[in-house]
């Protein structure tokens, strides 16, 4: 019997970007292990966009004042996938030589 290979996922804090691993369910109280940073919170989230109305693609989520801090929002789906963090200097420099400055 052929059975489906399971995609492995994987987890990042957005405040530290430390790799995180959970054995159960993520419970809306949980932190980082690394940082102690909220974890059920609006950038740790599939569906936060800062380009976004109310910096969210879910259309029908409450308003959501401080996005680092835990929140109630049923929509909540963890964000899996390394974050990148943006090398100022080599944006500057591609920005430079778009520009030709």
């Amino acid at each position: 019997m052929w059975v489906p290979k399971t995609e492995e996922k994987t987890y990042f804090c957005h405040k530290c970007s430390g790799k995180l691993e959970f054995e159960v369910k993520m419970m809306r109280t949980d932190v980082c292990p690394h940082c102690a940073a909220d974890m059920h919170v609006c950038k740790n989230c599939e569906y936060w966009d800062p380009g976004e109305h109310n910096q969210c693609r879910e259309k029908i989520a409450e308003y959501v004042a401080d996005r680092e801090r835990t929140n109630y929002c049923s929509y909540f789906t963890f964000k899996s996938g390394e974050r990148t963090k943006l090398d100022k200097a080599a944006v500057r420099q591609k920005l430079d030589a778009l520009f030709k400055k």
